[in-house]
């Protein structure tokens, strides 16, 4: 039985869309069992079996891929390792130039296949060292484990796309080959030229896709604005560089006799101009899939093959995802594959008429045109990854988009092909008139850099209203039943307001090693402690805030339970996002003290403060402020650091009263607090704990699990689960973690070693 190219591209893309949602893979042996099954179907002269045949080996070899990964990363993390691995990242001679990301060659004299990658921390800042080098390291590895929140980054699933789930401190290392490669040679060549000039960082991430230059502020700006895929070389970029590769065999054509005119001959310039831009690009995924994309477009057109543009779409995901599994969990993979399909979609179903392409001073309106479907289309991925939008990101890719892509790439290119054959001030004249084009681009993005509007996960089904719309123009439901089509609106918009079943909630969120907890009702929430920061960022900005605008709450007040860096260090950020919100801490200098005895009233919900008894300039984490929640029916604890002594103070004091239905666990379970009389006395159904995965303390302490698990006490702890939530019902409760309950999947599970908080 035959099968079209259709149908088996549509097959293995099919077989592999499993793993985005699987919380488990099948194990080798039951890969096998599979494929046996499905050698039994091909057998079986019959189009469908045979199609289900193809969609099981699919599913196979991508679930081989993913278990092997996976098998890979725990044999690494066991111990001390001895390997032989090469550095792909390039040497930028930026400050954190003792992070590096190695490509593991062999361990123990084994060779590692395929490949497999690891960020490094070198143990000693001032190691030296530059792509293509060698080393003989000793490493201690461990896989990659992050926190998991609603709304926040999924970095392990970005993690294992990439084939990066591996992390180390390199103890030790020994020069093999400390010959720097090619690209690393002439990207160090190339800044010489750029030195100076003001965006010499987006000038280095256009021509080899290195954004490590470009500051957390430009950063934002190009995010917000939605120019961010100016700077990332992908389809775009890819595109420009065949463009001008053809445009150049074709110019050299006309300097050739007619005999030795080809169209092929333009095709294979085209060819070999993206190839070298992908490699200068250092060959990343995005560029990676660009250029196989348009390479399996130039072969159809060299060999002649006329097919549908959706046809090559379905034929080049295909492609994309045999040549490697992974991709299915990247972001950027379906970035791509709907920019296409929006492509598509949108010169299908809304063209322009006939009379607005046939002339150049319709340029404009036709550029619009493009832009407009780009903006509409691609909100489900815009909200989806970046939980926002601007309304002016469609007049900000109006301006740059054709300044960049017109003029700054292929001056960018121009750079390039004369770096080393023209002298070094011409090659400086046509940075220096990148720069400039850059400047005049982004001069008009600031201009449209209004302000940034947060959506949440209800909002997140009304992004495909624009599909939608086009769709009903199209087939004419607008004109013939608009009555309906308002009613359906309503009917959605009321469904994605509709409120929550449970009347109130506690969240955990997944913050690492420290503590934020979010009580939150109709909407609005109180915010108990903020996490940790960090130079250059916090727990506030990374967790916190991304759930908190997820959910769309607005936050009303703050609760610091005491002077922490851990607790307190993402107040500032917190404060800039919700400046209304009321500030409640256990110190003297708090406008709203935390002091036993203090109670009031918050949507229909009593908070008691229970400790401390009296107010100091910092508070310790005996000082820390604790607090009953209580809705007549269920009780939550919260007790942030306290330890032993503050809980021997609370039982003698209120003793019953302490009982709770969840309790907060003091000090993330360290060994100092959890006492004997102080569990009886709260005697709570679930306990719950905020600590790291690889934390240095080795919390929670093995000791204070076991006396939770000895009295009967169910336990979660944020390493385990990432995100925990309760929610309290009129008659129940319950609670679930988001790794195992809420969403569970293959790659949030902790893979690697088991013991590695003991």
């Amino acid at each position: 039985m035959k099968l079209s190219m259709d149908e088996l591209a549509l097959a293995v893309t099919a077989g592999m869309l499993p793993l985005l949602i699987l919380p488990s893979l099948p194990s080798f042996s039951g890969c096998l069992l599979i494929a046996f099954f499905a050698w039994g179907l091909w057998i079986i002269d019959h189009k469908f079996t045979r199609l289900l045949a193809i969609l099981l080996v699919s599913f196979v070899w991508a679930a081989c891929q993913g278990q092997y990964l996976l098998f890979q990363t725990s044999a690494l993390s066991r111990g001390d390792k001895e390997i032989i691995a090469s550095v792909q990242s390039i040497n930028l001679d930026r400050q954190d130039k003792h992070q590096v990301i190695m490509r593991i060659r062999e361990v123990a004299g084994k060779r590692v296949f395929p490949p497999i990658y690891f960020r490094g921390q070198w143990g000693n800042a001032e190691e030296n060292n530059c792509a293509g080098q060698v080393w003989k390291l000793t490493v201690k590895l461990r896989p990659v484990h992050a926190s998991l929140n609603e709304g926040g980054f999924d970095s392990q699933r970005w993690a294992l796309a990439n084939h990066w789930p591996l992390q180390g401190r390199i103890e030790h290392g020994t020069l093999l080959n400390d010959k720097c490669d090619a690209r690393q040679r002439l990207i160090s060549s190339i800044q010489n030229d750029l030195l100076g000039l003001n965006n010499r960082a987006v000038l280095v991430a256009l021509a080899f896709g290195e954004k490590g230059l470009i500051s957390q502020e430009d950063k934002s700006l190009l995010q917000k604005t939605g120019v961010a895929h100016l700077v990332a070389i992908s389809g775009l970029h890819i595109g420009i560089a065949a463009w001008i590769g053809w445009l150049l065999a074709r110019g050299i054509q006309y300097l050739l006799p007619l005999k030795f005119i080809d169209y092929r001959f333009p095709l294979i310039v085209s060819e070999a101009t993206l190839l070298i831009y992908t490699w200068l690009a250092g060959s990343n995924a995005p560029a990676l899939r660009a250029a196989l994309a348009l390479s399996l477009w130039m072969t159809l057109r060299f060999y002649r093959v006329r097919c549908h543009p959706w046809q090559v779409w379905l034929w080049g995901i295909a492609t994309l995802l045999l040549m490697d599994p992974m991709s299915i969990l990247s972001d950027s993979f379906w970035l791509s594959c709907l920019a296409v399909a929006a492509l598509i979609f949108w010169f299908q179903w809304a063209p322009l008429p006939a009379r607005f392409t046939r002339h150049g001073y319709w340029v404009v309106l036709r550029w619009g045109h493009l832009q407009l479907g780009m903006t509409l289309l691609l909100l489900p991925m815009q909200v989806g990854l970046f939980h926002g939008i601007n309304y002016s990101s469609f007049m900000a890719n109006m301006w740059a988009v054709p300044i960049v892509s017109l003029f700054t790439v292929p001056l960018v290119l121009l750079g390039l092909i004369s770096h080393g054959i023209f002298s070094t001030e011409i090659n400086q004249i046509i940075w220096s008139v990148a720069d400039h084009t850059l400047s005049l681009a982004f001069w008009g993005v600031k201009k449209f850099a209004s302000e940034w509007f947060y959506s949440g996960a209800s909002a997140f089904s009304l992004t495909f209203s624009g599909w939608c719309g086009v769709m009903a123009w199209r087939f004419g439901w607008i004109q013939t039943s608009p009555a309906n089509i308002l009613i359906l609106a309503v009917v959605i918009t009321v469904w994605l307001n509709a409120k929550a079943p449970e009347r109130w909630r506690v969240d955990m969120i997944d913050v690492g090693h420290g503590l934020a907890i979010l009580i939150s009702k109709n909407g609005q929430g109180i915010l108990y402690d903020t996490g940790n920061r960090w130079e250059g960022g916090s727990a506030a900005e990374m967790n916190i805030l991304p759930f908190i605008r997820w959910r769309n709450i607005s936050l009303e007040q703050i609760i610091i339970s005491h002077g922490d860096e851990d607790h307190r260090g993402g107040l500032e950020s917190i404060q800039r996002a919700f400046p209304l919100a009321s500030v409640r801490e256990s110190s003297i200098s708090s406008p709203l003290p935390c002091i036993s005895g203090t109670r009031w009233q918050w949507q229909g919900l009593t908070f008691n403060v229970l400790w401390p008894d009296k107010l100091t300039s910092r508070a310790g984490n005996d000082d820390s402020c604790v607090i009953r929640i209580d809705d007549g029916k269920f009780r939550v604890l919260l007790t942030g650091d306290i330890e032993a002594s503050a809980e021997r103070s609370l039982v003698s004091r209120y003793h019953h009263e302490l009982a709770a239905t969840l309790l907060q666990v003091p000090h993330h379970g360290s060994n100092t607090s959890s006492t004997g009389p102080f569990l009886r006395a709260v005697n709570p159904e679930m306990a719950i704990a905020s600590a790291s995965r690889f934390n240095q303390w080795h919390l929670p302490a093995k000791k204070v699990v076991s006396r939770y698990d000895h009295a009967q006490l169910g336990w979660r702890d944020t390493s385990h689960s990432g995100q925990i939530t309760a929610l309290f019902f009129e008659d129940y409760w319950s609670v679930n973690g988001l790794r195992e309950q809420i969403f569970p999947r293959w790659y949030h599970a902790r893979f690697g070693v088991s013991d590695d908080n003991e």
